[in-house]
Formats: structure tokens, C-alpha cells, sequence
């Protein structure tokens, strides 16, 4: 009896430990009942959500090749051709979608169910959508001495910094109108800083546009400083389209009803607007591809993707993708060579391949000639025909060197003359650039902004910077209403020696069938750009005719593009900017025109803005008076400034960088020109010698024989 109330205390004694161990017992497997019906919950919806957007990723492609097909393409088409995103950058620009779609599922689902438990799983969800399978660890070859096509590997504490597919890098934090994804100018009646912002076509109209052509060109400088630009600009950043992933909108509702939804955020006409007449309500306008968030999750705002490397790398001619690079090249030939088109020739010289996927815009743009679209390592070059025709130069001076280096060093396979080749060519992009062209654009601020070289800096960030993407846009207030074809003689060639800009999107047959590149690159060198005049800003070929190549469709309006996508990036306003670089913050009529120096463009801005807090930075840093002896305002100096100081001095195969280059190739390669590309790879014999300036033959103008050649000798035998 004694022993069993002894065992009876015992248990009693034992109790609370029993019940605090079921008690614990129980909160475990609820909270593991949890987090299994979190997990399902995120399974299930990322399964749904990746049905929809893979249905409308390929309703998309399915469109674009049928409307290709016809033999009118809409001008959205068009631009829907140059905006598509392929391979591994349509993968991550998914996986984008699908992330963000089934956050905003989950969030819902938990505020409907109450749900009051832990925040959601992050790394559960990217996981689940498939967000690290593009960034896997990147294996780097310490010992190779050239660039990876991706742009891995360049910074070896953080081998992914500066690769393609990435978000673009913010200065400053994004500012959306619901702190996550929507832009400004989205919900009808709300305002931004106690002001609704104007629509963009109503901007481009009131602050972009002008009548008269006439006093429009840059008298100090050439088109080839424009066209330059361009190359530039498209050798360093690209934000392909979104699709509208799963939203019940299709992209022709879009296109032709202006509803607005998912990432179809179109540019509304103002009622008293010409376009209304002929082009219906709207301007469509897709928003721009984004990416995955990365941990540690810290914003989940909406980041937009570079589809290519930061670094100044020659990937418009080699591609950012291996893929695409493996195309691009002759691998038959044991040269290094890129591939060549085997259908047609520059009177001998070579063309660029021909892209073989067809249906082509290109070849609807003339019917008879049927040319299709160029195939290079960026998808825009047929966009124009003196981008092609710059495209067209490049390529010619890779396989000239490759050539040229294989003469000398006869035991190169083509993999070392390949590899060789693209790194001469890389650092002619960076000598041109920082030598020739940025002291042009940066005047008297280059020194402040780009000081001299002093090596390469791990430590620095190189990526481009969202903001970047505006800046380097006031290039298209540089460019003329005209381009002209000109013969030996510098006089005008052929019976159309002029043609307006609009004719000349996606008409690679000009190029092919009437006349080569020879007269389109004379062009460049003995012709102007448009000056950037606060007055006439943007000529009306591409203000209103963009993309608009034959008479049967109508033109895009570039400016009112900028700026809504500006919107669709969530950038701050120009005030942020001006702060950012720490220059004055106009708030009144009075300071804005001390700014501006321009009471009637002041004034207009107010009127649209109601304060230039909310000013778009593409349209507030384009507006402003150049600086001295340069070719864009005190805001555009800085921003494009410090992206080209941090591209430079964050690149570790930079040319000047010891190492990179032996001493006696570094002084080979400060001798390399525009001039020589010119002569070296047409059939040019006179050229200027300085090709960025505004140059009228015969004064300037040379034999080629004047030129300096690249001396090749310090590559012989270098084995590396």
C-alpha cells in the first residue's frame, strides 16, 4: 500500500514535465502542420501562376512571329521585335514574373484567411519559382586572362557583380506608387507630392516638340558622335519588355483598346492631340522586364534586369549570352573568326549573317528585296541603318585582327585568336570612349567626374545604375532629321542622297541593295548631329515617326516613351537627383529658371508639374543649360560621370589595367582610331582626322595613309 502511493506521488511529482512535454509536443506538430500548409500553399500557387505566365510567354512569341508574317506589321510589333527577350534573359524576366505574381497571391491569400502567423517563406518561394537556377556559384578560371561572354567572374571577391541578367543597380531607392511595382501616374487621381503628373504625350508635346528643322545641327559636332552614343549605350544595358504575363488582358487589348493592366501601361493621347485622328486613343507601352529579388530580402520593390554585362566589352558584337556567342561565330575556320554572311557581299567586303529565324520585320519594309534582319551580339543593331552599318565595322576589324594575329603568331588555334581578337576590340571601345567621346559629352566636368586612372578597384561596383539608363538617353535629342549617303568625293550619292530618319528603321536593304556602308559611313564622318537646344529638342522624325518605316503604319513617340518609362523604373524625381549630386533643389518659378535659365521653359514645367520635385529625370536632365564645352547639363554630367568613373575603375580586364595588356601593347593600342577602323575596314581612302567633329570635305580630311595603323608586333609571340 505504502509502495503505491509512493509510485502515485511520484507520477504526481512527474505531471507538470508530462503535460509541458505534450503541450510542447502539440505546438511543434501544429506549428509543422503550419509550415507544411505554408509550403503546400506556395507550391500550389508558384504551380498556377507558372501556368499562366509560360501560357502567355508563349501566346506572345506565337503572336509576334504571325504579326511578322503579315505583310503589315503594327508599329508596336516593330517594337516588339527589338524589345523581345531571348534565351537566358526570357528566363530570368519569367521567373521574374511568376515571383512577383505569387508574392501577390500569398499576400491576399493570408490577408483573406486572417492569417496572422509568420511572415511568408522568401526563400521557400524563390526556390520554389526557380529564381537561383540562373546564379548558380559561378566556378571561375583564375588563371584565364580573358573576360567570360556573361560578364562572371570580372571581380573575383563577387564573381556574379557586373555579369548580364542582373537588376540594374540603384543610387537611390525606387519610388513606386504603391512602394512596390505600380509606377506613378497608374491609379487615376492620385497624386505624387500633392500633384497628379501630367501624361507623358502631354510632356513630349508641350516641352519636347518643335515645327521648324531648320538650325537644328550641332556645328562642332559629327554624326558619328551620335551614332557612337548609341553603340555605347547598347554595348552596357538592355531591359527587354515583360510579357503580360497573367493577366486576362492580351497584349491586342492592350495594343488596340488602351486597357490598362498587368504590365500593359499605355501612353494616353491628350484629346486635342493629331495622333487621336489616326492612331486611336493610345500609344501602347509594355513595362520592362524585372527580376527575381535577391536575399536577403530586404526590398521586395520591383527591380528592372540588364539583360548584359556593365563592363565596356564589345558584347554588342560578341553577345552576353554563350549561346548567342557560339552562333556568331565561324567555328569551322580555325582563324577566330566570327561568322560572315555567305548570301551577299559589300562588293567583296563582308556583311553581317543574316538572322535566320524567321519571318523578319526587315524584309516587309520592302517587299521586292525581301532583306532580312542582321544577326549580331545585340538584337537592336537593325534597328537603324547606321547602327547596322556600325555593327557591319566591328565586325569586319574583329576578323582583321584575327587574321592579322594569326600571320604572327601561326601556332594560335582559333580559340587564343578569337579570344585575342575580342580583347583588342574591347579596349577599342574603352579608348574611343574615355579618350574621344566622354570629353566631348563631359566638357569642362570630365576631370571632376572622371579623374585619371589609378588601377583597378575591387572594392567598386561597377554595375549600370537604373538611372544610368535615362541619363545616357539624351542621346536621342542628338539625332537630325536626315542622313545622307555621300560618294568618294563627299558629295551627295545616288538619286536619293537624303533620306529622313523614319524610312530608315529596320531597312537593312538599303544597306544591301543600294550601295554598301561606304556612303552611309561617309555620312557619319562629314555630317552633323542635331545640337541639344532647350527650344527644339526632339525632332519630330522620332517624336512622332518612330519606328514608322513605310507610310501604311504610324510612328512612336520617343520622348513620351522616356518618360513613362521612367515611371514604369519607379525612378525619383529630378529634385532627388539634384540632391543626389549635390546640386541646388529648385522648389519655385524663380529658382527653377535661375536652373534652367529659361523662364518659359520654367514656367511650362510648373504648369505640367506643379513642382519640379515631380519632374521626370529624363525630361529635367535633358532640359537643363549644357555645361562648358559640353554636350549635356550639370545633373546628366554627374549621373553619366560617375557610372562611366565606376565602369572604368570597377573592371579588372580594363586596358590600362597592368597586366591586362604588356606596356609596349598598351602603347600600341593609344594609337587606335575611329579614322583607322574606317580605313581598315571599307573602302574609304580620306578621312578626318578628328571623325567627332563637325568636319566639311576636303579641309580636316586626309589620305589614310596619315592615319597611324595598329602595330600588331608587340602581340607576336606572347603567350598568355
Amino acid at each position: 500500500m505504502i509502495l503505491d502511493l509512493i509510485s502515485v506521488m511520484r507520477v504526481l511529482l512527474h505531471f507538470p514535465a508530462l503535460l509541458a512535454s505534450l503541450t510542447l509536443l502539440q505546438a511543434t506538430t501544429s506549428a509543422t502542420s503550419a509550415w507544411a500548409s505554408r509550403t503546400a500553399s506556395i507550391s500550389d500557387t508558384v504551380s498556377h501562376v507558372k501556368v499562366q505566365v509560360n501560357k502567355a510567354f508563349l501566346d506572345s512569341r506565337t503572336r509576334l512571329k504571325t504579326a511578322m508574317s503579315s505583310e503589315v506589321p503594327t508599329t508596336r510589333q516593330l517594337s516588339e521585335y527589338l524589345k523581345h527577350a531571348k534565351g537566358r534573359t526570357r528566363t530570368a524576366i519569367r521567373n521574374g514574373q511568376v515571383w512577383e505574381e505569387s508574392f501577390k497571391r500569398l499576400r491576399q491569400k493570408a490577408t483573406l484567411a486572417n492569417d496572422t502567423g509568420p511572415n511568408l517563406d522568401f526563400n521557400a518561394l524563390s526556390r520554389e519559382v526557380g529564381c537561383g537556377t540562373l546564379v548558380p556559384a559561378v566556378a571561375c578560371d583564375k588563371n584565364s586572362n580573358y573576360r567570360t561572354i556573361t560578364g562572371n567572374c570580372n571581380n573575383r571577391r563577387n564573381p556574379a557583380l557586373g555579369a548580364a541578367n542582373r537588376a540594374l543597380a540603384r543610387w537611390l531607392p525606387a519610388e513606386y506608387e504603391d512602394g512596390l511595382a505600380l509606377p506613378f501616374g497608374w491609379t487615376p487621381g492620385k497624386t505624387r507630392n500633392g500633384f497628379p503628373l501630367p501624361p507623358a504625350r502631354e510632356v513630349s508635346n508641350q516641352i519636347a516638340g518643335y515645327l521648324n528643322e531648320e538650325g537644328v545641327l550641332d556645328q562642332d559636332r559629327s554624326l558619328f558622335f551620335m551614332q557612337w552614343g548609341q553603340i555605347l549605350d547598347h554595348d552596357l544595358d538592355f531591359a527587354p519588355d515583360t510579357e503580360l504575363g497573367s493577366s486576362e488582358y492580351s497584349k491586342a487589348q492592350c495594343d488596340q483598346d488602351c486597357i490598362q493592366g498587368g504590365n500593359c501601361f499605355p501612353i494616353m493621347f491628350p484629346h486635342n492631340d493629331t495622333k487621336v485622328q489616326t492612331q486611336g486613343k493610345c500609344m501602347p507601352f509594355f513595362r520592362a522586364g524585372f527580376v527575381c529579388p535577391t536575399p536577403p530580402y530586404g526590398s521586395l520593390v520591383r527591380e528592372q534586369i540588364n539583360a548584359l554585362t556593365c563592363f565596356l566589352d564589345a558584347s554588342l558584337v560578341y553577345g552576353p549570352d554563350p549561346s548567342l556567342a557560339s552562333r556568331l561565330r565561324n567555328l569551322s575556320s580555325p582563324l577566330g573568326l566570327l561568322a560572315v554572311n555567305q548570301e551577299v557581299s559589300d562588293h567583296g567586303l563582308a556583311y553581317l549573317p543574316f538572322d535566320n529565324q524567321k519571318p523578319s520585320p526587315c524584309e516587309f519594309i520592302n517587299t521586292t528585296a525581301r532583306m532580312p534582319c542582321f544577326l549580331t551580339g545585340d538584337s537592336r543593331a537593325s534597328e537603324q541603318i547606321l547602327l547596322a552599318a556600325s555593327h557591319t565595322l566591328l565586325l569586319r576589324e574583329h576578323n582583321r585582327l584575327a587574321r592579322e594575329l594569326k600571320k604572327l603568331n601561326p601556332q594560335w588555334d582559333g580559340e587564343k585568336l578569337y579570344q585575342e581578337a575580342r580583347k583588342i576590340l574591347g579596349a577599342f571601345m574603352q579608348v574611343i570612349t574615355f579618350r574621344d567621346y566622354l570629353p566631348i559629352v563631359l566638357g569642362d566636368e570630365m576631370q571632376k567626374w572622371i579623374p585619371p586612372y589609378q588601377g583597378y578597384n575591387e572594392s567598386i561596383d561597377p554595375q549600370i545604375s537604373n538611372v544610368f539608363t535615362f541619363a545616357f538617353r539624351f542621346g536621342h535629342l542628338e539625332i537630325p532629321p536626315t542622313v545622307s549617303r555621300l560618294d568618294e568625293n563627299y558629295q551627295p550619292w545616288g538619286p536619293e542622297p537624303e533620306l529622313p530618319i523614319h524610312t530608315l528603321f529596320f531597312n537593312t536593304w538599303r544597306m544591301v541593295k543600294d550601295g554598301g556602308i561606304d556612303p552611309l559611313v561617309r555620312g557619319l564622318l562629314a555630317k552633323k548631329s542635331k545640337l541639344i537646344n532647350q527650344n527644339k529638342m526632339m525632332t519630330g522624325e522620332v517624336r512622332n515617326k518612330l519606328f514608322q518605316p513605310t507610310h501604311r503604319i504610324h510612328g512612336f513617340d520617343l520622348a513620351a516613351i522616356n518618360i513613362q518609362r521612367c515611371r514604369d523604373h519607379g525612378m525619383p524625381g529630378y529634385n532627388s537627383w539634384r540632391g543626389f549630386c549635390d546640386l541646388s533643389q529648385p522648389k519655385t518659378l524663380e529658382e527653377l529658371d535661375v536652373v534652367l535659365k529659361n523662364k518659359l521653359l520654367a514656367t511650362k514645367l510648373l504648369d505640367l508639374y506643379g513642382t519640379p520635385d515631380n519632374i521626370d529625370i529624363w525630361i529635367g536632365g535633358t532640359a537643363e543649360p549644357l555645361v562648358e564645352r559640353g554636350r549635356v547639363g550639370p545633373l546628366l554630367a554627374c549621373l553619366l560621370g560617375k557610372q562611366f568613373q565606376k565602369i572604368r575603375d570597377g573592371d579588372r580586364f580594363w586596358w590600362e589595367n597592368p597586366g591586362v595588356f604588356t606596356e609596349k601593347q598598351r602603347d600600341s593600342l593609344r594609337k587606335m582610331s575611329l579614322s583607322r577602323l574606317v580605313c581598315d575596314n571599307t573602302r574609304i581612302t580620306k578621312v578626318p582626322l578628328d571623325p567627332f567633329r563637325a568636319n566639311n570635305y576636303p579641309q580636316g580630311f586626309v589620305d589614310c595613309s596619315a592615319i597611324d595603323k595598329l602595330d600588331l608586333s608587340p602581340w607576336a609571340s606572347v603567350e598568355s
